[in-house]
């Protein structure tokens, strides 16, 4: 049996719910908010894990990308946000909350001010109710809330993953699913089959799994639920592919040209496939 552990949003739970109930491959599940899971990651705690592609170029040595289940793509990048009719901007802000210190969010809002902000971590469903309550604050919105930011009264300031494939041309890698290294490469190579049975079985049969989904999404509105499915859950889950590898790789160097991490040793990063 291998731990497992992902986070309770809809494309996690979406992924690895027949894989947990079909018992095909032995596992035994934690769910964890995204940096918590990145907390655990830098830890090694858990041998397979979800965590933020920001956290993963800091535990290369450790663990490596599955070529099944990340979430990469497009037009569902971050969104800094503030209230509606708000003039609060970048360089005129009380707090900038981020759902945490080391997501994807964050590296990509490092990128887009070149390091000059001061961040301060809020967990994902508490930022929305934190830039509301102050006309001065600014946060960065991922998952289910960019489907209900405007109704909730907050505006984009700017589009954080609109903006990175504006200026590289690539999907934005935002999440990704990982193993630890020191996991023989057949075992790792046979979950990754199981996860990709998993995934495959989801898509011909997505009924039976929506009360888990639900359950576990801090969003319960069924419609909300199938827009971030159909967003996050797309052909680069299905498969990274040499798109989604050079994506991963480029967003690497960024991160490593800005000082958002030290440059890593040169290591695989994909474990490939059979």
């Amino acid at each position: 049996m291998i731990s497992l552990a992902y986070s309770p949003c809809p494309n996690d739970t979406f992924i690895f719910y027949h894989l947990i109930n079909d018992k095909s491959y032995p596992v035994k599940e934690e769910l964890h908010d995204v940096e918590k899971l990145n907390e655990y990651a830098f830890e090694n705690k858990f041998p397979v894990t979800k965590l933020s592609f920001a956290a993963y170029f800091k535990v290369i040595e450790n663990y490596i990308l599955l070529e099944v289940g990340s979430a990469l793509g497009r037009g569902c990048g971050p969104i800094l946000v503030r209230k509606k009719g708000s003039n609060t901007n970048l360089h005129n802000y009380n707090c900038l909350f981020v759902p945490g210190l080391n997501t994807t969010a964050n590296l990509l809002l490092s990128l887009y001010t070149n390091g000059n902000h001061k961040p301060e971590p809020l967990r994902y469903d508490k930022i929305i109710p934190g830039v509301t309550e102050d006309d001065s604050n600014l946060g960065v919105i991922i998952h289910e809330e960019r489907f209900t930011y405007e109704k909730r009264g907050l505006e984009a300031v700017v589009d954080l993953g609109e903006w990175w494939e504006e200026s590289t041309g690539n999907p934005i890698p935002l999440g990704a699913i990982a193993i630890r290294r020191d996991i023989p490469k057949e075992e790792a190579l046979r979950f990754q089959d199981a996860l990709k049975n998993s995934l495959k079985i989801a898509y011909s049969e997505p009924k039976p799994m929506m009360d888990y989904i639900k359950e576990n999404s801090q969003n319960k509105d069924e419609v909300v639920i199938k827009s971030h499915i159909d967003l996050y859950v797309n052909e680069f889950t299905q498969n990274l592919g040499k798109i989604g590898h050079d994506a991963i790789t480029h967003l690497l160097e960024r991160a490593v040209q800005v000082g958002f991490i030290p440059k890593p040793k040169n290591l695989e990063l994909f474990l490939g496939e059979r």
